[in-house]
């Protein structure tokens, strides 16, 4: 191997520790919240806030979709599209029933 690959594989093994590292204090900070003194609701949207952001840093850097970024916004583009259409549905379904006599 050259220096250049050297340099480029320790640049990849600093990220991966500093995500890992990351991802250690996210896990201590959900078990920090697990005991604090709030309400269901608020403890179950906390938990889900901070798995979002662990399970954003897993998916981006160790699934290496971070590189990915006009495919992946191509894709939540088109599954939030689908999910109005999924929603709209319903509700265009209830006028359509209160309209008729």
């Amino acid at each position: 191997m050259s220096d250049h690959d050297n340099g480029h594989i320790e640049e990849h093994i600093k990220v991966y520790l500093t995500v890992f590292g990351a991802l250690a204090v996210l896990t201590v900070l959900t078990v920090a919240a697990s005991y604090m003194n709030i309400s269901t609701t608020e403890a179950i949207f906390l938990a889900l806030a901070i798995a979002t952001v662990k399970a954003s840093l897993v998916a981006g850097y160790f699934m290496h979709l971070i590189d990915e970024k006009k495919t992946i916004i191509y894709i939540l583009s088109l599954t939030f599209i689908f999910f109005l259409f999924c929603m709209f549905i319903p509700m265009i379904t209830e006028i359509d029933h209160a309209r008729l006599p």
